[in-house]
């Protein structure tokens, strides 16, 4: 059975003719999810205390192998706890020498959706707001 998905464009436009939000749809929709999932600090929205993940404290530790093995055992985890219209996730993480940033590729399959593998790349860096 296909599936259909929705979410509001977070960046809130509006439709030209009928003033409504844009929705985004089906891939960008679990797209824009995924990326959420992956930037939402543990602890960050509200009544859900064990939603996000951890990958903003691994950011500022040092730059070792050991560390993208943690960040990438972490994001598959958090994907897989918090995104139930996704499946087979890949998440592959290299570190970008000299500039303390990561680059994260996360390719999953979308359940219910006959669309090849989707792929979201990530560029993590430490960064105090």
């Amino acid at each position: 059975a296909s599936k259909a998905f929705r979410d509001i464009n977070l960046s809130f436009k509006r439709h030209p003719v009928t003033n409504d939000l844009v929705a985004i749809r089906d891939e960008d929709a679990i797209k824009r999810s995924v990326k959420n999932i992956i930037f939402t600090i543990l602890g960050e929205k509200p009544f859900e205390p064990s939603f996000g993940s951890i990958i903003n404290d691994a950011l500022f530790d040092l730059d070792t192998n050991l560390n993208s093995i943690r960040i990438q055992d972490e994001i598959t985890s958090s994907l897989n706890r918090f995104e139930p219209r996704i499946d087979n996730i890949i998440v592959t993480v290299s570190v970008v020498p000299d500039t303390n940033e990561m680059n994260c590729t996360v390719q999953y399959d979308i359940v219910g959706l006959s669309t090849p593998p989707q792929e979201v790349d990530v560029l993590l860096f430490p960064a105090r707001v």
